[in-house]
């Protein structure tokens, strides 16, 4: 089983698509290439971000291969697998552990609303169970907001008695941090990574293992900064960029960003249902990107 090294700043990783909505796994390698040289220490890739359940399961799939077939560090990578139905998130898992990703993200099945706890446990029971000949490390994506469903801290307790070893951390995407505290106090090696850089300092304690944010697709240097050396400068700066993005669509907003930053209209293609950042928005974006980049970074 890949070693639960994961830790510090890990952008969501945005996906690029073509013109037809399918994902264009060039684009999405050079950027990945590029956030692990700029100041990301890992990737989550597919996650909410990544736009993975726009995706089929062979488009999934064939986004993961990519990633293997350029030659990224796949111990600093990992790859949401979670899916509605079991089985596919069974086969998803399984293909991202015989890649060699460092974990497995894992969203609860988010059609059915209300279920138990029993029947989060039997679909986690399940993913654990089938692939265990590859255990590749697991972690819960806590994001009810989006999923409609939690991974309730007692039931992440469950969890990890009853499958020791396998179900290494959280990602938590709720936006509440009394939650992401408690989450973190369950097991001293339990990780857990809020889904924004505004904690970053706070991590540095040992309280959190980092953090997963979209925004580290466009300020992860800044992020980094933070994490390494608690500059309280850098970290201001990188909210400052979060901050644009308040109360408009996140993962459009993202990626229009992108395709200012790195000069190619492509990226700010979305794919289906999502919508384009607007024209409007998209000018507000990438002014107070540019006036914080050159305020702020010495």
């Amino acid at each position: 089983m890949a070693q639960n090294t994961l830790s510090g700043v890990i952008a969501a990783v945005a996906t690029a698509v073509d013109e037809t909505g399918a994902p264009d796994a060039a684009r999405s390698v050079k950027l990945a290439r590029f956030l692990l040289d700029t100041g990301c220490d890992g990737l989550n890739v597919l996650g909410t971000t990544g736009e993975a359940t726009s995706f089929s399961l062979e488009q999934r799939r064939a986004v993961m291969t990519a990633y293997k077939q350029a030659g990224l560090p796949l111990d600093r990578l990992m790859v949401g697998t979670g899916a509605a139905a079991a089985a596919d998130a069974v086969a998803l898992t399984r293909h991202a552990a015989e890649l060699g990703f460092a974990g497995a993200l894992i969203l609860p099945p988010f059609y059915y609303k209300g279920v138990p706890d029993d029947g989060l446990a039997a679909y986690i029971d399940t993913i654990v169970k089938t692939t265990a000949d590859q255990p590749i490390p697991i972690y819960l994506y806590h994001f009810p907001p989006q999923s409609g469903l939690p991974w309730h801290v007692k039931l992440i307790a469950r969890l990890l008695e009853g499958h020791k070893g396998r179900i290494v951390g959280c990602k938590d995407s709720s936006g509440d941090m009394a939650y992401a505290r408690q989450a973190a106090s369950i097991a001293p090696d339990f990780k857990v990574f809020p889904s924004t850089e505004a904690v970053l300092i706070e991590a540095r304690s040992g309280i959190f293992a980092g953090c997963i944010s979209a925004t580290a697709n466009l300020n992860a240097d800044l992020c980094q900064r933070a994490w390494t050396s608690g500059d309280a400068a850098a970290l201001d700066a990188a909210v400052m960029i979060r901050k644009l993005f308040d109360g408009k669509p996140l993962v459009s907003g993202v990626k229009a960003t992108l395709a200012h930053i790195h000069n190619d209209p492509a990226w700010a293609r979305v794919a289906p249902p999502l919508a384009a950042f607007s024209a409007a928005d998209r000018t507000h974006a990438v002014a107070g990107y540019d006036a914080t980049r050159a305020k702020r970074v010495a």
